[in-house]
């Protein structure tokens, strides 16, 4: 995996993102909601490009790490860089799983779960499109602070 430097990315406070956000993008990144499976713009996606956190635009996962699951959220095998996600423990709805969320914006991006390809490691974030925008590859450059990551793609 290529080296990327990753900018620092800024939280918005939380009424600047109610502006923001469309009401499912707001409940699932600041309520910790889930959106219904299979209703996501990006569940099945598989263009070229860069998911970004839709609460302030740091660059989350890329489209080579994306692959098809029957679960109905968007799955990847791994984040850009491990530091720009969190994980924490989520025992709600009675179950032990593990929560992902973004470094800067402190949002809820989904799940990791160990259900993913084993020749990509084996793990599955389970992540609501609600909470993260695509970056087509062929905008990487007229998108501010994402020409850089055109290297993961070589």
């Amino acid at each position: 995996m290529k080296e990327v430097f990753i900018p620092e990315y800024l939280a918005k406070d939380k009424s600047t993102l109610k502006e923001l956000l469309t009401d499912m993008q707001y409940h699932v990144t600041q309520e910790n909601g889930t959106e219904p499976p299979f209703s996501g713009e990006y569940c099945n996606n598989f263009d070229k490009g860069v998911y970004v956190d839709v609460t302030t635009g740091e660059p989350l996962f890329q489209s080579g790490d994306k692959f098809r699951s029957d679960y109905g959220w968007a799955s990847f095998s791994k984040p850009i860089s491990p530091d720009v996600i969190r994980e924490k423990t989520d025992s709600s709805m009675g179950l032990e799983r593990t929560e992902v969320r973004s470094r800067s914006g402190d949002c809820h991006l989904g799940h990791v779960f160990n259900d993913g390809p084993k020749d990509s490691g084996g793990l599955r974030y389970c992540i609501n499109s609600a909470s993260i925008r695509f970056i087509p590859y062929d905008m990487l450059d007229h998108e501010r602070r994402y020409s850089n990551l055109k290297v993961l793609f070589e």
